[in-house]
């Protein structure tokens, strides 16, 4: 599975970029494992923005057809049960696709996401996510270096910001979004 990121790395043009009304699409996916090779999506979030503030909001369980690994599940507390018969893949990777549109993408390890939801669009014969990403967790390393944590917890609770039901999709995307929104504006803040 052949595999283009193009994840934004210019940290001090992202004000402008905020600023010229992008439409941003910031996601999260849980997932039944570790390996987009072999596991699936069990549940995607999304949040679309601009500087005026959400756009829309997009969040679904998937039946993954597989089992969840118990691992996964002590982290994300999705379980097997509560997936079963809820829409497969080939029934929201389209529609997701259509919500993200040409957003610039927001993710926190924003490859791992990435991969999930190209791995299950080849799987489905659909044309891969290409659009430009901002991967939080670059950011939020590159900005705050003393941080010692870039968990979205452990940023969320630097920036003052309520970091909703962690390992939840839709939380941890409204998570990512608070976290980019404040680090740009410490960015704009860093360069007056």
């Amino acid at each position: 599975m052949a595999q283009k990121f193009n994840i934004l790395t210019n940290y001090k043009k992202f004000g402008e970029l905020l600023d010229s009304g992008a439409v941003f699409c910031a996601f999260d996916t849980e997932t039944t494992g570790l390996s987009a090779d072999v596991g699936r999506v069990i549940e995607l979030g999304a949040v679309k923005f601009t500087k005026d503030g959400v756009m829309d909001t997009f969040q679904t369980l998937l039946d993954p057809l597989m089992p969840i690994s118990p691992e996964a599940s002590a982290v994300n507390h999705i379980f097997d049960d509560m997936v079963q018969g809820m829409p497969t893949e080939s029934q929201v990777m389209p529609r997701f696709a259509q919500f993200a549109g040409g957003a610039v993408l927001v993710a926190h390890n924003a490859q791992f996401d990435i991969r999930f939801v190209n791995a299950a669009m080849e799987r489905l014969s659909l044309p891969q996510l290409g659009n430009a990403a901002i991967d939080t967790l670059r950011l939020t390393r590159a900005i705050f270096p003393d941080a010692g944590h870039w968990t979205l917890q452990a940023l969320a609770q630097r920036l003052g910001i309520d970091g909703g039901n962690a390992h939840r999709a839709l939380d941890d995307a409204q998570t990512c979004r608070l976290i980019f929104l404040s680090t740009v504006v410490h960015i704009k803040k860093c360069l007056r």
